[in-house]
């Protein structure tokens, strides 16, 4: 082969030329296709020329813009994932404290209430008779009571009478004796007649409340779960008419494995999850003190922070809650951008002196948007998180916007 010819291998093209000097360049294929048609020292100078045009600053690798972030150290809390239930504070059977015919009922299931609207009347008719009857006996004490007392005036007026002659021969003593016995007597009846009286105003007052007893009212705001009366049923006093839920008034239970209880306190706050992966807080209210022996856990009750848009929650309702299984300690955590796979191993880039350093890494739990870093880092090292995915180590890199914190 003379020293014009070429070679190709590999799929390069190596192009070998002599005249005082020898060059090993490698050119695509198609720039070997159009160098086969000039000649050899021409080609030299073709190459000589791309080496001087490679080495310029226009032709050099640029820096990679890039975003970084600080590594820091924050508390970090052991949690496990535990299904709750909303629980609501009020919520049961509504009952008649009467006896009666149902008359009419006032809602359907469904329906919501607030507090103080009617639910169920019941027959009024014989208890309004009832209270006429007791306010007219209670007419009848009061005057009797009114006799009683003028009685009662008029033996201490005829006493006082008696009184004023003593001395003179129309005084008598067993007079003034028997007008003393009449007087306590007076004294006494007046005091049964007042007695008969609050008698009658109290049992006015009873067929009063069972009057206003026939209105069955909601003793709170909700919603009718279900009914259990008819119009025309009798119902006996302490019955179901309605049942009631205040689905405005909730609070969230859980059952706690008690080797779990840990990290709970009264007031610890817990994060929550809901199944459409609205999240909210709930403080821990009471955790009761009665353990379950067949699954070892305790009842934990907290109360949700609810926000608007967050009020269409229903009894039973089943929420994931976050639970501490241990107290905070502070470790050094890394964003998770900045992480990558490499092999078996994690990396991240740091950024010192304008260049990208490899470093290997160990992680722990994840914190949030963050690792815990067992190995590897230190707080305060600035890391790459954005930009990091195509760098090699040690390549330049610029930074851009701030560091963050």
């Amino acid at each position: 082969m003379s020293d014009q010819e070429t070679d190709m291998e590999d799929g390069s093209n190596l192009l070998y030329c002599r005249p005082s000097f020898a060059l090993v360049v490698t050119i695509t294929q198609k720039s070997f296709g159009f160098l086969r048609k000039i000649a050899c020292p021409m080609r030299s100078l073709f190459v000589v020329l791309l080496i001087i045009l490679a080495s310029t600053p226009a032709f050099a690798q640029r820096s990679a813009q890039v975003g970084v972030d600080l590594v820091r150290v924050e508390p970090m809390q052991q949690k496990m994932a535990i299904l709750g239930r909303f629980i609501a504070r009020n919520s049961g059977n509504i009952a008649t404290r009467i006896a009666e015919r149902v008359d009419k009922t006032l809602v359907e299931v469904g329906s919501r209430v607030t507090a103080g609207t009617p639910l169920v009347r019941l027959a009024s008719d014989r208890l309004r008779a009832r209270r006429e009857l007791r306010a007219a006996e209670l007419r009848r004490a009061q005057a009797k009571v009114v006799g009683m007392r003028a009685a009662l005036l008029k033996t201490k007026q005829a006493q006082e009478r008696l009184t004023k002659l003593r001395g003179s021969t129309a005084f008598r003593a067993d007079r003034q004796e028997d007008l003393a016995r009449d007087v306590e007597e007076a004294a006494s009846e007046l005091a049964e007649a007042e007695a008969q009286a609050d008698r009658a105003e109290a049992e006015l007052q009873l067929a009063k409340t069972a009057l206003a007893d026939t209105v069955i009212r909601a003793p709170y705001p909700g919603v009718v779960i279900s009914r259990h009366v008819t119009v025309g049923s009798f119902v006996r006093a302490g019955e179901s008419v309605v049942t009631l839920l205040n689905d405005s008034d909730l609070e969230i239970e859980a059952d706690v494995p008690a080797d779990r209880l840990g990290g709970l306190t009264e007031g610890t706050l817990i994060n929550a999850k809901l199944a459409d992966g609205t999240t909210l807080t709930a403080a821990v209210r009471a955790i009761i003190p009665d353990e379950n022996p067949r699954t070892r856990s305790r009842a934990v009750r907290m109360i949700p922070a609810l926000v608007d848009g967050q009020s269409m929650l229903a009894d039973k309702q089943t929420v994931t809650l976050m639970i501490p299984i241990a107290s905070a300690r502070d470790v050094v955590t890394v964003h998770k951008d900045a992480v990558l796979a490499k092999g078996a191993g994690r990396i991240v880039y740091l950024a010192e002196n304008g260049k990208a350093i490899l470093r290997p890494v160990v992680l722990g739990d994840a914190v949030g948007n963050r690792f815990e870093v067992r190995k590897g880092l230190k707080a305060g090292d600035p890391v790459v998180v954005r930009g990091n995915e195509r760098l090699r180590p040690n390549a330049g890199i610029t930074i851009v916007g701030p560091k963050s914190q």
